[in-house]
């Protein structure tokens, strides 16, 4: 088992790591939209979809893996009314359209609106 860790996404804000290699699977924990070079999160689920995503491509990265070896994705929503806007985002990132999740729960870390975390076979 290896802990993955990269600067290109933000550190754990709690006692994880940001992603974990095992049996040649990456699992990636959710990545909030906090851009890790300044710690500012962007406004909107456009621009926040944005962000989360490329939290996960940079943990997949420091893997040695890529969107393309996602196998399973959870998402987790402040609004489902934010459905349709951060379908159009994802579906620029997760091409190969792994199996996913995608729930509205009450709130999330720092009162973002999106949450994604990724299954990729190595």
């Amino acid at each position: 088992m290896k802990v993955i860790e990269t600067s290109k996404a933000p550190g754990a804000i709690g006692p994880y790591s940001q992603g974990f290699e095992t049996n040649g699977f990456i699992f990636a924990s959710g990545q909030i939209p906090v851009d890790p070079a300044t710690g500012n999160i962007p406004e909107g689920i456009a621009a926040q979809t944005e962000q989360s995503c490329k939290n996960v491509g940079a943990i997949l990265e420091a893997a040695g893996a890529g969107y393309e070896n996602v196998v399973k994705t959870t998402c987790f929503l402040a609004d489902m009314g934010d459905f349709a806007a951060f379908n159009e985002v994802y579906a620029k990132y997760f091409t190969s359209r792994p199996a996913r999740s995608c729930v509205a729960v009450k709130d999330l870390p720092k009162g973002v609106l999106c949450e994604i975390e990724a299954i990729a076979e190595k």
